[in-house]
């Protein structure tokens, strides 16, 4: 059952509409439609004395206003209204002047004087939006205007007030600099404020005022500490923000070293943890005011806001210890259930952190498992970072991380395919006990029918092989054998390199003859990359049958220290610019030293191998190709200059090492745009603003720690906690001597002890009774004596 004052009102309200539609049908019907325009119209309800019909008005100009409409010619009509007691009139109003305040200037400051009116209003409301409107209308000639409102609004004793005058100070700022000694005033009396409702705004127009003022926040910042989790979000990111600089200008990093001994006390339970100058781990020691700072920031990581839990995690990793970062973790990760834009925002921010410590992350390597609806950026980053903590697995979880990835290499997303087989390779190279079992499972996508598989797969091949090339010859050689089903052409230049890399061999185990042999027959058909490969190919077989038959340049070189010659690997010379300069090794020999060439083999194939090849790319048409061939030739023409093509054929290639892809992004910080944009897009420096951490201060120039001590604190109603009123009352009423209300009266006292104080009051005030009157009587028996004797003194005289 309805209450019948509900169903009253809900009928009136009921009348009053049908009311209103019945007479607004009634007026369209007498009256033709095309009599009066909709702006005729629009002016006519905004020109009413009643109010309904003036907020109609105020919502269909600014429904129009926000269709992009022209809602101008009404500005006259609507500012008029400022002055209305009605506050859904006001809000309508002030919405429309903030929007073409700056279209009107002079009609705008017409309303200046009512809105200063509305500053002394009874509504914490009204000042509220009056203070906001006022610093919205963008005129720089009320600059002062507004600095007097800010300041009028940062006494009032309602914090929604005291709120608006704190994001108004930035809008001031904007509107005119030179008010910044104004407002820094401002900004410190609200720093000051006991409310945490009023602080969190006030840090955001510090932030934005005067960022670089370090030394205001000194006697603040253990009231900011202890306000931190009691504000609102965008109080928490801005007072994370600021007490993060805060304390990397202000707290030094100090370490000491731990010894591995320690000495338990009488208690079982007590470590005492002896310090070692000399010997033992070095080991964070934090400032106190640091330490309350990040115990403060704890509860955050239980925010609803994905971007406080973030922000925290990024104050633990740039000012914290090892074990606020681990703390920071199970939120970090509790994102990714997050919808799926907040999910990539999230696995960018936990790449950074996975970069900097990946060890914590190992607990949580199931949840880095990739999804069928994962979309494809998201996936690409959660295979980097199980990349990342591969080589702190244990054993069963690297099987499982290797199986994740080998599913993958069969997706049908090519662009998947390829991550997969890169971060198999990764996983090989930050681990080498698994890069055997990394190789088979690459060497077995070398059958797919997919030529983007194989080709990723061999180049993963090429740079394990060149980390440990004495125990992959025979990989080469099973590799060689694939040339045959093997179409495409970086797959096919790739095993052509690496069995160039390998044509140092001996005789009965070189197989560069051969496959060059093979490959001479196609040349014609093969692309360009493949071409390229085999020239390389055939001047690195010709320049080894050179050495061969030059026993002197081969003595020579066998002797050199950068020579490196290993039972069945490849011969790698390396350059003797290092040992020789280059001087000495451009110095051609005379006429008397060099002795009669050696007379090269007419039937031996390999020389005919190399002029095929010459022949062949003569007629290509690739320039690149023709060029390349006849540097080539022209080094090996002569065969004394075998130490230079040596230098530039058989020179040692630096082991290849392949970063994560995210480690450019390392030195950006975790929740800025920068680290999700990347650095390919954003630049070295990162999106224009971004701003990074400073330098720890160094030790010995931090500022003093009485600096921060709470009885500097002074905020705008006193430096006194917060006292109930019935405790003021009695210290009142003490103070006053009225009587004694103190610890005894708070007591609880029984019906019995009421009584006794009731007849202890009452015989007291009989006993002053009595006293009064015998006093009285003895007052008077004294003025009867008095008056006696003066009597008789008259007598006498």
């Amino acid at each position: 059952m309805f209450p019948p004052g509900l169903i009253l009102t809900s009928a009136r309200e009921l009348t009053l509409e049908a009311a209103q539609s019945a007479g607004s049908a009634r007026t369209v019907n007498s009256r033709p439609s095309n009599r009066d325009s909709p702006f005729a119209q629009t002016k006519k309800l905004l020109d009413s004395r009643n109010d309904r019909e003036v907020l109609e008005g105020l919502r269909k100009v600014i429904s129009m206003m926000y269709r992009s409409k022209p809602c101008l010619p009404f500005f006259s009509a609507v500012v008029k209204n400022v002055a209305s007691p009605n506050i859904e009139i006001k809000k309508l109003v002030y919405i429309y002047l903030l929007h073409y305040a700056e279209s009107e200037p002079d009609l705008a400051l017409l309303s200046i004087n009512t809105i200063q009116k509305s500053l002394s209003d009874q509504n914490p409301q009204v000042r509220a939006m009056a203070v906001r409107v006022m610093s919205g209308i963008k005129v720089p000639v009320i600059s002062q205007i507004v600095s007097l409102g800010i300041k009028k609004g940062c006494a009032d004793m309602s914090p929604i007030v005291r709120k608006a005058a704190a994001l108004a100070i930035p809008k001031c700022y904007r509107l005119d600099p030179n008010t910044l000694p104004q407002l820094l005033d401002y900004i410190l009396t609200l720093l000051g404020d006991r409310q945490y409702y009023v602080v969190g705004p006030a840090v955001t127009a510090f932030l934005e005022v005067c960022p670089d003022r370090i030394d205001l926040v000194h006697k603040y910042y253990r009231g900011l500490v202890r306000k931190l989790v009691d504000m609102d979000e965008w109080g928490q990111l801005a007072t994370l923000r600021l007490l993060t600089i805060y304390a990397r200008k202000c707290f030094p990093v100090r370490t000491k070293k731990m010894s591995q001994n320690k000495s338990k006390g009488f208690y079982e339970d007590e470590d005492k943890e002896q310090e070692d100058d000399n010997s033992g781990e070095e080991v964070q020691v934090l400032d106190p005011d640091l330490e309350l700072f990040l115990k403060a920031c704890k509860p955050l990581l239980s925010s609803r806001n994905s971007a406080v839990i973030v922000s925290t995690a990024r104050c633990f990793l740039h000012l914290g210890t090892s074990e606020y970062i681990d703390a920071a973790i199970g939120p970090l990760v509790a994102l990714l259930r997050s919808p799926q834009d907040i999910q990539h925002v999230a696995m960018n921010n936990i790449v950074a952190v996975c970069l900097v410590r990946p060890e914590s992350f190992v607990g949580y390597a199931g949840h880095f498992l990739v999804w069928a609806t994962d979309p494809p950026d998201i996936s690409r980053l959660k295979f980097e970072i199980l990349t990342l903590i591969f080589p702190h697995c244990e054993p069963h979880m690297k099987e499982m991380i290797l199986s994740e990835l080998e599913h993958f290499t069969r997706a049908a997303d090519t662009a998947l395919v390829q991550e997969s087989v890169r971060a198999i390779g990764r996983c090989a190279q930050n681990e080498s006990s698994a890069s055997t079992r990394c190789l088979r499972l690459l060497l077995a996508q070398l059958s797919s029918q997919d030529g983007n598989l194989v080709a990723e797969s061999l180049t993963v091949i090429r740079h394990l092989i060149q980390q440990n090339p004495q125990a992959h010859v025979y990989t080469v050689i099973r590799l060689a054998k694939n040339l045959d089903t093997t179409t495409n052409a970086e797959a096919r230049a790739s095993i052509i390199w690496l069995v160039g890399e390998f044509s140092s061999l001996p005789e009965e185990e070189n197989i560069a003859p051969d496959v060059l042999r093979i490959l001479a027959k196609g040349f014609a058909d093969e692309s360009e990359a493949a071409k390229l490969q085999i020239v390389l190919l055939a001047a690195k077989v010709y320049l080894h049958y050179l050495i061969r038959i030059t026993p002197a340049q081969a003595e020579e070189a066998s002797d050199a220290p950068s020579t490196q010659e290993v039972e069945g690997a490849p011969l790698h010379v390396s350059s003797p610019i290092e040992e020789n300069g280059w001087q000495e090794t451009h110095q051609q020999p005379s006429s008397d030293q060099r002795g009669p060439e050696p007379e090269q083999d007419s039937t031996h194939p390999i020389p005919l191998l190399w002029n095929y090849i010459l022949h062949l790319t003569r007629y290509d048409t690739s320039y690149d190709l023709r060029d390349r061939t006849r540097l080539y030739r022209a080094l090996l023409s002569n065969p004394q200059s075998t130490q230079l093509a040596s230098l530039l054929l058989l020179a040692p290639k630096p082991i290849p090492h392949t970063p994560s892809p995210s480690e450019n992004r390392k030195g950006l910080l975790i929740g800025s745009s920068s680290l999700v944009i990347g650095v390919e897009a954003a630049g070295a420096d990162g999106v224009m603003g971004y701003e990074g951490l400073p330098e720890w201060v160094k030790e010995g120039k931090e500022p003093d720690a009485k600096l921060r001590d709470e009885a500097l604190t002074k905020d705008a109603y006193g430096d006194r906690k917060d006292v109930p009123a019935a405790r003021e009352l009695d210290k009142a009423v003490e103070k006053k001597g009225l009587g004694k209300i103190g610890a005894g009266a708070s007591k609880d006292k029984t019906l019995d002890d009421w009584l006794a104080e009731e007849q202890e009051s009452e015989e007291g005030s009989t006993e002053e009774t009595e006293s009064e009157s015998e006093e009285e009587s003895s007052e008077e028996e004294e003025s009867e004596s008095e008056g006696d004797e003066e009597v008789d003194r008259l007598v006498k005289q």
